[in-house]
């Protein structure tokens, strides 16, 4: 690494209180185990797991503190923590391969359309404010895609869809090698109410008609009529034409198309290059075999998501901890005396 990279990294603009810093590595990285710290991925999933808390339980409630991105909170983690000081040098290279492996994980979410299956529910992020994209999010270790579904679009609109949705109607594509998932629900009222349940995550959730989507990233319709451009939609472009086929046959979803796209950016597929396939009932297992094969090709190595990350059987050796945290202790009796 250059000099000019190493001067970056000792003074990125944003400075952590050291006790908010011990706090949180005590709270996401105290307990990773001497196995996983071999494994520079698997601490990156932690440190942005950390980078969260922080934007919404410090930031939200201090305006002394700061925001920060991702690279700026994990050179002072990198700084902070002995293990981790002697790689501080490759941190880009690091965070690169970290975000190219996230990729590779799965995700699942719900295309939820309203009654008259004439309106589309999109959400809005905070960090990406000119676009607009269906609820979704990557699924945990061994979790249920419908399950992450549910839980994702949960988190992100306040909405439970549990009772809506039907695990073999869906709609998905192979997007820069990443599998992409959306079940179809039906029939939610356009006057419910969503509420994201996540922080500083999802910005806003509104209905759009299905019909003012753009087909293409070239079509002006949403220029037109809603003064938005088309360019705002590439996230749901894959999916517009075939949502648009289900609405148009009274919402009858009798097959299923995985489509593989070249680029997400691109909206539509290349029929040249990337071929739809249409799917008849084809078991959940099937599906789950096939998430799992894609899955350890990209990682010969133990899976690694969002969430569960590290072996429960298996603790470090504390190198450091918060104050608060030595100081903790369980009082026994007291405990004990308030049992039955």
């Amino acid at each position: 690494m250059c000099d000019s990279e190493n001067i970056q990294l000792r003074t990125v603009e944003h400075s952590i209180p050291i006790d908010i810093l011990n706090d949180l590595l005590t709270r996401f990285l105290i307990f990773v185990p001497e196995s996983a710290k071999q494994n520079l991925i698997r601490i990156c999933f932690q440190i942005e797991l950390a980078h969260w808390f922080y934007l919404d339980f410090y930031v939200n409630n201090d305006p002394k503190l700061k925001s920060c991105t991702i690279y700026e909170f994990a050179a002072h983690v990198f700084q902070h923590i002995p293990f981790l000081q002697g790689e501080s040098h490759k941190l880009n290279e690091i965070l690169a391969e970290w975000k190219e492996y996230k990729q590779s994980v799965p995700t699942y979410g719900a295309i939820i359309v309203s009654e008259g299956m004439s309106h589309v529910l999109l959400v809005q992020s905070y960090w990406a404010k000119s676009s607009w994209g269906f609820p979704k999010g990557k699924v945990n270790e061994e979790e249920d895609p419908a399950h992450c579904a549910v839980r994702e679009v949960l988190e992100e609109t306040g909405f439970d869809i549990s009772n809506y949705i039907d695990p073999n109607e869906f709609l998905e594509s192979i997007i820069n090698d990443q599998l992409v998932r959306l079940y179809i629900v039906r029939n939610v009222p356009l006057n419910t109410k969503f509420e994201p349940k996540t922080r500083c995550e999802i910005k806003a959730c509104t209905w759009f008609l299905i019909n003012d989507l753009p087909n293409n990233k070239k079509d002006s319709t949403p220029k037109v009529k809603m003064g938005v451009s088309p360019n705002s939609f590439f996230m749901v472009l894959p999916f517009v034409k075939r949502l648009k086929q289900i609405c148009n046959h009274n919402g009858s979803v009798t097959k299923r198309l995985r489509r593989k796209s070249a680029s997400i950016s691109e909206g539509e597929c290349n029929p040249s290059k990337n071929k739809s396939i249409i799917l008849n009932k084809k078991s959940e297992n099937d599906d789950i075999k096939h998430i799992k094969k894609r899955q350890e090709k990209n990682t010969p190595k133990q899976l690694c998501t969002k969430r569960k990350l590290f072996p429960e059987n298996q603790r470090p050796i504390e190198q450091f901890c918060a104050p608060s945290w030595l100081n903790f202790r369980f009082d026994k009796t007291a405990i004990l005396e308030c049992m039955p």
